[in-house]
């Protein structure tokens, strides 16, 4: 497990933070309690100076960790990703028939999201509630394209483009085979949105949910050849 997290931490950007968090108590404790509050309060109303209360430290100690509640929120979800990419891996490892892996793939996705014991200091449940609600803040900012050169994203990019060709393995001759990869992933997180928040715009409910919708999306999509 220790070699998995090693490997968590190696795909998130260094840039992100001043000092890595993962290499203190300290930093565990900011990563922590910072989920738990930014789920409870929102992103906007969260501030350092909140969390410094929180965990009984000094405003500035946070600031040595990161440089702004954005670099963050950017962290967190670079983790967030990188845990959801490790355990499409895993899923889809030894899958020979390409339907079959795609959709393991987009049920590992648009599944609910369940504890993972592996990381004592990180409640993924929460954490994943804070990406469907968050998430768009990280990128819908003036910022984006510099950030995007930095390689602020590049789990989230990574990982898209391991569904990407998952795709063509199903139909090499869908077109757009990114477009589709990309709407999967934001449309998850935009229908459990829609569930949770606007009912009335979306079909998914408690007993439909968005593997259904994307599963039957790619289906009517491709063109499908299963080994069946």
């Amino acid at each position: 497990m220790e070699q998995l997290m090693q490997s968590l931490r190696m795909g998130i950007n260094e840039k992100l933070y001043l000092k890595d968090p993962e290499s203190s108590d300290l930093g565990k404790k900011i990563v922590e309690q910072s989920i738990l509050m930014v789920n409870e309060m929102g992103f906007e109303s969260f501030t350092f100076k909140k969390l410094g209360v929180a965990i009984n430290s000094n405003e500035s100690s946070i600031y040595r960790y990161f440089e702004n509640k954005h670099k963050l929120l950017l962290y967190l979800a670079s983790w967030y990703w990188g845990w959801m990419e490790y355990k499409m891996v895993f899923a889809t490892h030894g899958i020979p028939d390409a339907l079959k892996k795609l959709k393991k793939a987009v049920e590992i996705l648009t599944q609910n999201v369940e504890q993972d014991n592996a990381f004592t200091h990180i409640n993924e449940v929460v954490l994943n509630k804070i990406v469907i609600n968050e998430f768009s803040k990280s990128y819908l900012t003036k910022e984006v394209d510099k950030e995007n050169k930095e390689g602020y994203f590049l789990v989230y990019k990574r990982l898209v483009n391991r569904l990407t060709q998952m795709i063509m393995a199903v139909d090499c001759e869908y077109p757009y085979p990114m477009s589709l990869a990309s709407t999967i992933f934001e449309g998850s997180l935009h229908q459990y949105f829609l569930k949770e928040h606007f009912p009335a715009l979306t079909n998914c409910n408690e007993s439909v949910t968005p593997f259904d919708f994307f599963t039957d999306l790619i289906d009517r999509t491709l063109n499908v050849k299963s080994n069946d």
